[in-house]
Protein backbone atom coordinates (compact mmCIF):
# COMPACT_ATOMS: atom_id res chain seq x y z
CA UNK A 1 0.00 0.00 0.00
CA UNK A 2 1.58 3.32 -1.01
CA UNK A 3 2.21 6.00 1.60
CA UNK A 4 -0.77 8.35 1.36
CA UNK A 5 0.15 10.72 4.20
CA UNK A 6 0.75 13.57 1.71
CA UNK A 7 -2.60 13.27 -0.03
CA UNK A 8 -5.48 15.64 0.78
CA UNK A 9 -7.33 14.57 3.91
CA UNK A 10 -10.94 13.40 3.79
CA UNK A 11 -13.70 13.43 6.39
CA UNK A 12 -13.44 9.62 6.50
CA UNK A 13 -9.85 10.08 7.71
CA UNK A 14 -11.11 11.92 10.80
CA UNK A 15 -13.11 8.83 11.77
CA UNK A 16 -10.30 6.41 10.90
CA UNK A 17 -7.62 8.41 12.75
CA UNK A 18 -9.75 8.96 15.85
CA UNK A 19 -10.64 5.26 16.02
CA UNK A 20 -6.97 4.32 15.63
CA UNK A 21 -6.06 6.00 18.91
CA UNK A 22 -6.02 3.70 21.96
CA UNK A 23 -8.85 3.43 24.50
CA UNK A 24 -11.34 5.23 22.26
CA UNK A 25 -15.07 4.92 22.64
CA UNK A 26 -17.57 6.35 20.18
CA UNK A 27 -20.95 7.73 21.14
CA UNK A 28 -23.60 8.60 18.58
CA UNK A 29 -24.17 12.10 19.98
CA UNK A 30 -27.21 14.06 18.92
CA UNK A 31 -28.48 13.55 15.39
CA UNK A 32 -26.07 10.58 15.26
CA UNK A 33 -23.03 12.86 14.98
CA UNK A 34 -20.18 10.78 16.41
CA UNK A 35 -18.35 11.83 19.54
CA UNK A 36 -14.89 10.28 20.01
CA UNK A 37 -13.82 9.97 23.63
CA UNK A 38 -10.86 8.74 25.62
CA UNK A 39 -11.45 7.98 29.28
CA UNK A 40 -14.92 9.53 29.05
CA UNK A 41 -13.56 12.82 27.69
CA UNK A 42 -14.37 13.99 24.17
CA UNK A 43 -11.44 14.81 21.91
CA UNK A 44 -13.12 15.00 18.47
CA UNK A 45 -16.77 15.39 17.68
CA UNK A 46 -19.05 16.23 14.81
CA UNK A 47 -21.20 19.17 15.74
CA UNK A 48 -24.87 19.81 15.00
CA UNK A 49 -25.70 22.98 13.05
CA UNK A 50 -25.60 25.87 15.50
CA UNK A 51 -26.36 29.60 15.21
CA UNK A 52 -22.74 30.60 15.98
CA UNK A 53 -21.26 28.94 12.87
CA UNK A 54 -22.98 30.26 9.76
CA UNK A 55 -22.25 31.13 6.17
CA UNK A 56 -21.54 34.88 6.22
CA UNK A 57 -23.35 35.41 2.90
CA UNK A 58 -26.48 33.31 3.39
CA UNK A 59 -26.74 33.05 7.18
CA UNK A 60 -27.26 29.29 6.75
CA UNK A 61 -25.88 27.20 9.61
CA UNK A 62 -22.87 25.08 8.73
CA UNK A 63 -23.88 21.42 8.83
CA UNK A 64 -20.36 19.98 8.64
CA UNK A 65 -18.45 21.38 11.64
CA UNK A 66 -15.93 19.13 13.38
CA UNK A 67 -14.53 20.09 16.80
CA UNK A 68 -10.97 19.14 17.81
CA UNK A 69 -9.53 19.72 21.27
CA UNK A 70 -6.13 21.40 21.38
CA UNK A 71 -3.42 21.28 24.07
CA UNK A 72 -3.34 25.00 24.87
CA UNK A 73 -4.69 28.44 24.06
CA UNK A 74 -1.42 29.10 22.21
CA UNK A 75 -2.01 26.07 19.99
CA UNK A 76 -5.57 27.23 19.34
CA UNK A 77 -4.48 30.74 18.40
CA UNK A 78 -1.73 29.42 16.11
CA UNK A 79 -4.34 27.42 14.18
CA UNK A 80 -7.11 30.02 13.98
CA UNK A 81 -4.97 33.13 13.39
CA UNK A 82 -3.05 31.63 10.49
CA UNK A 83 -4.90 32.97 7.45
CA UNK A 84 -3.91 29.93 5.39
CA UNK A 85 -5.46 27.56 7.94
CA UNK A 86 -8.96 26.13 7.46
CA UNK A 87 -9.47 26.09 11.25
CA UNK A 88 -11.69 28.66 12.92
CA UNK A 89 -13.47 29.43 16.16
CA UNK A 90 -16.55 31.34 17.23
CA UNK A 91 -17.32 33.45 20.31
CA UNK A 92 -19.20 30.41 21.71
CA UNK A 93 -15.80 28.69 21.98
CA UNK A 94 -13.94 31.58 23.65
CA UNK A 95 -11.98 30.11 26.54
CA UNK A 96 -12.55 26.57 25.25
CA UNK A 97 -9.46 24.64 24.18
CA UNK A 98 -10.78 23.56 20.82
CA UNK A 99 -10.82 24.56 17.18
CA UNK A 100 -13.47 24.07 14.51
CA UNK A 101 -13.05 22.74 10.99
CA UNK A 102 -15.68 22.41 8.32
CA UNK A 103 -15.78 18.99 6.72
CA UNK A 104 -15.87 20.73 3.34
CA UNK A 105 -12.40 22.16 4.08
CA UNK A 106 -10.70 19.01 5.43
CA UNK A 107 -9.02 18.53 2.05
CA UNK A 108 -6.98 21.70 2.64
CA UNK A 109 -4.95 19.57 5.05
CA UNK A 110 -2.83 16.57 4.18
CA UNK A 111 -3.71 13.31 5.84
CA UNK A 112 -0.48 13.62 7.87
CA UNK A 113 -1.47 17.10 9.10
CA UNK A 114 -4.91 15.84 10.06
CA UNK A 115 -3.32 12.88 11.87
CA UNK A 116 -1.24 15.30 13.94
CA UNK A 117 -4.37 17.33 14.85
CA UNK A 118 -6.26 14.18 15.89
CA UNK A 119 -3.30 12.86 17.88
CA UNK A 120 -2.86 16.22 19.65
CA UNK A 121 -6.59 16.25 20.43
CA UNK A 122 -6.36 12.76 21.91
CA UNK A 123 -3.22 13.63 23.90
CA UNK A 124 -4.86 16.76 25.30
CA UNK A 125 -7.76 14.72 26.72
CA UNK A 126 -6.16 11.38 27.64
CA UNK A 127 -4.98 10.68 31.15
CA UNK A 128 -1.31 11.42 31.83
CA UNK A 129 -0.61 7.67 32.07
CA UNK A 130 -2.24 6.91 28.71
CA UNK A 131 -0.58 9.90 27.03
CA UNK A 132 2.85 8.86 28.34
CA UNK A 133 2.34 5.28 27.15
CA UNK A 134 1.30 6.47 23.68
CA UNK A 135 4.23 8.92 23.44
CA UNK A 136 6.65 6.16 24.52
CA UNK A 137 5.40 4.05 21.60
CA UNK A 138 5.35 6.99 19.14
CA UNK A 139 8.46 9.14 19.69
CA UNK A 140 8.67 12.34 17.60
CA UNK A 141 10.47 11.88 14.29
Amino acid sequence: MPNDEGRPARVEDVHELALAMPHVTVYPGTQDNPVYQVGGRSFVFFRNPRPDAVDPETGERYRDVIVFWVPSEGDKQALVQDETSPFFTTPHFDGHLSVLLRGSRVGELTRAELAEIVQDAWLSRASARRARAWLDDHPPS
